[in-house]
């Protein structure tokens, strides 16, 4: 068996090849990789600050505001007044349909790995990792 250190090393193998492949495709879109992901969020997590997008996504609150930045002046986020000083981060109508762009171009990637090595979407593998990405988001 091999041994399971080596799956962070092959996990963020996997994530530089997503970024490195999709990167053109949401070029189109104005984003990156990771701007994308914070839409996803923003999408997943309606009304949600951007201190538990980058809590969420495991980044840097500073690169998790220039993100946000770039997403609101493309007219795909709207901040509103939260409690305190929080702002809650909102998809636009615009944001909408890019999430649907967004979602497609990640399917289509995956689908394509899963094609190229025959794992089925129904592996235990899948669980397993959401279990383990749960665990961590929930700790910190």
């Amino acid at each position: 068996m091999k041994d399971l250190g080596y799956l962070a090393q092959d996990i963020s193998i996997l994530h530089r090849k997503y970024y490195k492949d999709t990167r053109e495709a949401f070029a189109k879109l104005g984003l990156n990789p990771t701007a994308a992901c914070v839409l996803l969020t923003v999408h997943e997590h309606p009304a949600i600050n951007q201190n538990q997008v980058a809590k969420t996504l495991v980044i840097d609150k500073g690169l998790t505001t220039r993100e946000v930045n770039k997403i609101l002046g493309l007219g795909y986020l709207t901040k509103t007044a939260g409690t305190g000083k929080t702002q809650l981060l909102t998809l636009t109508t615009a944001g909408e349909d890019v999430v649907n762009q967004v979602q497609k171009i990640r399917r289509s990637w995956w689908q394509a790995r899963f094609d190229q090595t025959g794992i089925d979407a129904n592996s235990p593998l899948i669980p397993a990792i959401e279990a383990a990405v749960t665990s961590i988001i929930e700790v910190d």
